[in-house]
């Protein structure tokens, strides 16, 4: 079996699903091809430059480059903006080229999705796509506006409209959560019966929880090297230090623990505009991007994982390491903390140092860490979850 899978994006340095999955779907024998544009991951957003410019360096395709990684070719094409979204060039004389079986779209709507659709009929592929577009980043899907508001108008003709026709060539699309499926079909116009609600995984071979006296001595070696005493109960968080993601809640509810004499502490992993802000804080201390396989080291170094306000993948890596995880309670994926996590108050500091005081009992954090370690290696490995396409992929060919 050929699979492509087209991203507009890829990130050499982190764990995602446009590097894990052609990973999971080479090792079950399918040759995969990953086709991308130059574009950096998150290019789009206006705090770019000053949280991921450093960093994107270190993984910036060249157009026109063919590299292998982890079993799959990655190829690297230019880009252009059209209408105000960006388009891949050359993308039909690159699948002319490799003729694929399966194509999958890593999302349902923009002109990579329409195109795939629109050049089905010519190389005969199957298509799939995804829709990982969550109602925390999508305000529309919050909005009281009615049908003919202008936004709303907006979106039906720039995402429903081609977002159906798309829909009209496609086998499936993967919705990353519940409410990611609701808005592919409520507003990226997928219909609803080609949906199938399908997780984004965990590197298990990567992310474990202390297994071994290795494991055990690197935690306490790495500890030491960050100062941290035996007795402190570390937080982590990793990812953006946006306003949006607003990981200084944590920071402020360890500033309060540690001024009344709590055994609390708080490292950040990333960059971004909060990044002074938490500098500033007792407690806290800040570490700047760092590759997917160093990251381990920090979830098994800590106590406890805490995202405040967005849902990120990493809650998943620190899940499966062992980490007990606090989120907010407007999350709507509540499988990826139920039976190994806690919620707090959305952006309340407050609720946030309450739930932290209640992670003090090391029973209950190792409680919920070994469940939510099992649940990851049963439920979100990218073995399994590669394997369910592989076979959806393999169902399409055969009927």
């Amino acid at each position: 079996m050929k699979i492509v899978i087209i991203s507009e994006v890829f990130a050499k340095n982190m764990g995602y699903m446009e590097s894990m999955l052609p990973k999971y779907l080479a090792k079950l024998g399918a040759e995969v091809h990953v086709i991308t544009t130059d574009l950096s991951p998150y290019y789009q957003t206006p705090d770019f430059a000053k949280t991921y410019t450093e960093f994107s360096k270190k993984s910036q395709l060249t157009p026109g480059s063919v590299e292998f990684h982890d079993g799959y070719t990655l190829h690297a094409l230019p880009h252009q903006r059209l209408l105000g979204y960006m388009r891949i060039t050359g993308m039909k004389q690159k699948l002319a080229e490799i003729r694929p079986d399966i194509v999958y779209s890593m999302a349902s709507i923009g002109w990579i999705a329409l195109e795939s659709a629109l050049l089905k009929p010519r190389f005969g592929y199957k298509l799939f796509t995804g829709s990982h577009t969550t109602a925390s980043v999508f305000p529309l899907s919050r909005s009281k506006k009615t049908l003919f508001d202008a936004a709303q108008v907006k979106n039906f003709l720039t995402r429903v409209i081609p977002g159906r026709f798309t829909s009209l060539f496609t086998e499936k699309c993967y919705g990353a959560t519940e409410d990611c499926a609701d808005i592919a079909v409520r507003f990226f116009g997928v219909e609803k019966s080609k949906i199938d609600v399908c997780p984004l995984g965990v590197d298990t071979e990567l992310f474990h929880p202390l297994n071994t006296e290795d494991d055990f001595k690197e935690r306490a070696n790495f500890r030491s090297e960050l100062g941290i005493g035996d007795d402190e109960i570390v937080c982590v968080y990793t990812g953006r230090f946006s306003d949006g993601k607003n990981p200084l809640v944590l920071g402020e509810a360890v500033a309060r623990l540690v001024a009344q004499g709590e055994p609390y502490r708080a490292i950040f992993v990333g960059h971004g505009v909060q990044a002074e802000s938490l500098k500033q804080l007792p407690g806290c201390t800040v570490f700047p991007f760092t590759p997917v396989e160093n990251l381990p080291q920090y979830f098994r170094s800590a106590d406890i994982g805490v995202w405040p306000t967005q849902e990120s993948t990493s809650m998943l890596d620190a899940a499966a390491c062992g980490l007990p995880l606090i989120v907010n309670d407007t999350l709507i994926a509540t499988e990826r903390i139920e039976g190994n996590g806690w919620t707090y108050h959305l952006n309340d500091v407050d609720d946030m140092v309450r739930v932290l005081l209640l992670f003090k009992d090391p029973s209950l954090r190792k409680k919920l860490g070994d469940a939510g370690a099992r649940k990851m290696v049963r439920e979100f490995n990218w073995e399994s979850i590669a394997l369910r396409r592989f076979n959806d992929f393999k169902f399409a060919l055969e009927n």
